[in-house]
Parts: C-alpha cells; sequence; structure tokens
C-alpha cells in the first residue's frame, strides 16, 4: 500500500483535499470517483512498503509488440464507440506486462485528471516517443484518434519486421564467428603450446609463424585480464567518442561507406524516413513539425543533418525533394518519386512507395548478403585452421625425422 495525496471537487463544487492510502494510483481515483469526487490531481506522498515483484518488474522493458497490440486495441475501442477513459482502464486491466500496466495505470489517471492523451504521454518520453505523442495529439486535434493510432500500429509492425530482417540475416553469421573465434583462442592458449614444449625439448626449431602463435597464446593466457581491461576501456572510449556529435557523424559516414553493408544500411535509413514521414503528414502533423521529429529519429546523423537542412529549406518556401537532391546522400529515383507526390500533391502515398520499394530492396540485399556472408565466412575460417594446423604439422614432420634417426 501507498500513501497519494488527492485534490477534488465534490458535487457542489466545493474543494476537497487529503491524503489516502491504495495499492495505485489508479485504485485511489476509481475510489474517490465513487464516493462522487471529481478528480483534478493525485500526487503520491509516500510508500510503507517494498515489493520485490514490483521491483523487477521494474527493469522489465515495454516490447515494440506490446506497444503494437496496445494501438491496436485502443484504435479498435474507440472506433467502436467507446470513452476514452473506458478504453483506457479496460486495455490495463487486460495487459500482461506489469510494467506497461502501471504506465497505462498512471496514464489514466492522468486523463481522468483533466490532461489530454497527448499530454498524458509526453510525461513518459521513455515509452512514447515523440513521433508517437505529435501524432497522438494530431489526431485529437482533427478527431481522428482511432485512425492516428490504426496509422501508428502499422507504422510500428513495418519497423518491427524490418529490423527483425536484418538482426535475422546477422544472427547466423554472429553465432559462427563467435564460435570459431573460442575454439581459435583455446587451440592458440592451450594446445599449440603443449606442442611448442615438445618440440623445443626435441631441438626441433620452430617455424615462424609456430612461434608467432605459441607467444601470442601464453602471453594472451597469462595477462587474459590485461587484454580484458583493454578491451573495456577501448568499447568505452569508443562509446564516449560515438556518442559526440562529430563522432557520431564519422562513424555514420563510416557504415554507410562499407561495401556492401553500406548500400543495405542506406537502404534502411530511406525506407524509415519515406515511411515516417508518410505517416506523420497522413496523420495531420504539419510538415516543419515532422522533418524536426525526423531528424531525431532516423538514426544516421549523416542523414539526419540532410534532413535538418530541409527542414530550413523547407521554412525558407523550398521544396523538400530540392534539398534532399542537392545533398547527395539520396537516390535519384527517391528525389523523383517524391518530387513527384508534391507536384500531384500526393506526396504520403508517393512516401509509402518509397518505403515499399527500399523495404524490398532491403529483404533482397539482405538475401544476398546472407549467401555472401556464409561462403565467405567458411573461406576466411579455412585459412586460418590451416595455418594453425601448418604451424603444428611443419614441425611436427621434423620432429619424425629425428625420431627415425
Amino acid at each position: 500500500m501507498s500513501l497519494y495525496n488527492y485534490r477534488a471537487r465534490d458535487q457542489k463544487g466545493k474543494l476537497v483535499e487529503g491524503a489516502m492510502e491504495s495499492p495505485s494510483e489508479a485504485d485511489l481515483v476509481e475510489k474517490l470517483r465513487k464516493m462522487g469526487y471529481i478528480i483534478t490531481r493525485v500526487s503520491s506522498a509516500s510508500s510503507d512498503g517494498f515489493s520485490i515483484g514490483e521491483f523487477i518488474a521494474g527493469f522489465r522493458r515495454i516490447n515494440p509488440e506490446d506497444m503494437i497490440f496496445f494501438n491496436i486495441q485502443l484504435s479498435n475501442m474507440l472506433d467502436a464507440g467507446l470513452p476514452l477513459l473506458t478504453c483506457l482502464r479496460t486495455i490495463s486491466t487486460q495487459t500482461e506486462n506489469k510494467r506497461l500496466r502501471k504506465l497505462l495505470e498512471d496514464v489514466t489517471v492522468k486523463v481522468e485528471t483533466g490532461s489530454s492523451l497527448s499530454e498524458a504521454l509526453l510525461m513518459y518520453p521513455w515509452a512514447f516517443p515523440r513521433l508517437t505523442v505529435s501524432m497522438v495529439k494530431a489526431g485529437e486535434a482533427s478527431g481522428n484518434l482511432g485512425l492516428v493510432l490504426k496509422r501508428l500500429a502499422d507504422f510500428g509492425e513495418q519497423e518491427l519486421d524490418l529490423r527483425q530482417k536484418i538482426s535475422g540475416a546477422l544472427l547466423y553469421p554472429t553465432i559462427l564467428s563467435i564460435a570459431a573465434t573460442m575454439v581459435i583462442l583455446f587451440i592458440v592458449t592451450s594446445i599449440i603450446p603443449k606442442f611448442a614444449e615438445i618440440f623445443t625439448k626435441a631441438n626441433i626449431p620452430l617455424p615462424l609463424v609456430t612461434r608467432i602463435l605459441n607467444d601470442a597464446g601464453i602471453t594472451l593466457k597469462d595477462y587474459w585480464y590485461l587484454f580484458g581491461l583493454g578491451l573495456i576501456a577501448f568499447l568505452l572510449g569508443a562509446n564516449i567518442y560515438v556518442n559526440t556529435k562529430d563522432g557520431r557523424l564519422t562513424f555514420d559516414a563510416f557504415k554507410l561507406g562499407i561495401p556492401i553493408v553500406g548500400k543495405l544500411i542506406r537502404k534502411a535509413s530511406i525506407s524509415r524516413f519515406a515511411r515516417t514521414l508518410a505517416t506523420l503528414s497522413a496523420s495531420g502533423v504539419n510538415i516543419l513539425e515532422s522533418l524536426d521529429i525526423l531528424e531525431t529519429t532516423i538514426d544516421n546523423e549523416v542523414l539526419s543533418r540532410v534532413v535538418a537542412d530541409a527542414r530550413e529549406a523547407v521554412r525558407g518556401g523550398s521544396k523538400i525533394s530540392e534539398p534532399l537532391k542537392v545533398s547527395g546522400e539520396f537516390p535519384p529515383d527517391t528525389i523523383q518519386m517524391i518530387a513527384a507526390g508534391e507536384e500531384t500533391g500526393n506526396l504520403d502515398s508517393m512516401l509509402n512507395k518509397v518505403a515499399d520499394l527500399y523495404d524490398a530492396a532491403v529483404a533482397y540485399n539482405i538475401k544476398r548478403l546472407t549467401a555472401l556472408l556464409e561462403p565467405l565466412f567458411l573461406v576466411v575460417m579455412g585459412c586460418v585452421v590451416a595455418a594453425i594446423m601448418a604451424s603444428i604439422l611443419v614441425p611436427m614432420f621434423d620432429l619424425v625425422k629425428v625420431l627415425r634417426r
């Protein structure tokens, strides 16, 4: 049980203030509402206990699938004519994710105490990004909140599908790389030093490759903690640098320049750009605010700066396609399709076509990349294993010759 302060008005309009214990804000609001009060404010005063379950639930993240399902549920219930508060209360009671349930209960309380849904969502930026809040706000202003939430759910599904395709394509090579690295480290640190010791006792001269691998294995085995600390320091330093503006720009430019992979990253970013802009525009968000949101959600500093330049150009009266063309970061077909959409006044539909086109291109490129990575990985690992085996077999032949004498 927790203690909450509340402020409300009775049926005569008289202000009532007090404190009351309740399991949650939502329960308190429901209790006061049944007592005939109109709640204007609820805030936590103190807590008299510690719940391990609630503590663990606080660390449980809200999956994208949970948010997509929430948007679909809320959209369908609003389209059915149910009041917003009824929808929020119903969904919160049915939600299995405890953190999402607590979040929806808090949102329900804020809506019941006079906030709009967009204002309530704005209080939880870790769960509801600016894109979601802006679309909900536009839906409230236009009276099409159900339709906007449906578009938001569709957008979330397409984003999740694209992300899963990319991560799925990289999963197999990643597992193989980790497994091969562990095997190679085991051979270098445990097997080669033992053979090197045998060869040394037999006065067999070790080839250069064997000496290098033997020294590397002994060094790794004796000073593994230094290598571990060095790796951690490197990763922390790289992370700090990448999180700076210049570092992020350099890293993202490097990613776009990687052969084959860079094209895949660019196409995925362009798809995200087109899909996000189309969804925002169709939901009634003005173009300047849409570009401002895009600048922070496109997830690539190079393209983000292009979007920022486009926003300033649009503010000055330019079309979107013109600064995108000048940047040189967007392919000609994308520029032409966006320009055609602007000319015909059908920009939303054209942007969705661009996104569909690049989603298909990303899926095709992922298949090609996967097909290319598997044989390339086998060739590289075969060469590494062959070099290691040669470093053992060459001196072993010399040992056999010595034993025959």
